[in-house]
């Protein structure tokens, strides 16, 4: 997840086709989602057959196959992109039953509870400090 967040506000930074807010909030929502199933995931790691449940974040700009074609074919304002992102809960099938009970790990669920609050924190400062400045700009570098 990190490695896509990094990808996309590098990409985003470049081609400033998406705003960074948007794709801030977009993670933010993954991050509270992903909160709320790895709690679920810790709290039925005693429940017998529980299968875990994980999130995934999938980021994809639209258009951008015909915004490369509009270019080379000289078509004017054909090169918007708009980002599409798609944020769903999976279930993992795997057999790996080391508690015996289900496929849940006590120690990979805090360890990634610990990863989605770092990122979660991340993304609401960059998000306050882009609210910051924007303010800032509104009212003309006054304090």
């Amino acid at each position: 997840m990190a490695l896509v967040l990094k990808l996309l506000l590098k990409k985003n930074r470049v081609e400033m086709a998406v705003p960074t807010n948007k794709l801030l909030e977009r993670v933010l929502d993954y991050a509270a989602l992903k909160q709320k199933v790895i709690s679920q995931n810790i709290a039925n790691a005693g429940t017998v057959n529980y299968k875990r449940k994980d999130v995934e974040f999938r980021a994809t700009y639209s258009n951008a196959i015909k915004s490369l074609e509009a270019k080379h074919i000289g078509n004017i304002g054909g090169n918007q992109k708009t980002l599409q992102t798609e944020i769903k809960v999976v279930t993992d099938n795997s057999k790996n039953y080391d508690s015996g009970f289900n496929n849940v790990d006590v120690n990979k669920e805090m360890a990634d509870m610990a990863q989605n609050t770092i990122l979660f924190r991340f993304a609401a400062r960059k998000l306050n400090g882009y609210f910051k400045t924007l303010q800032n700009v509104i009212s003309g570098g006054k304090k």
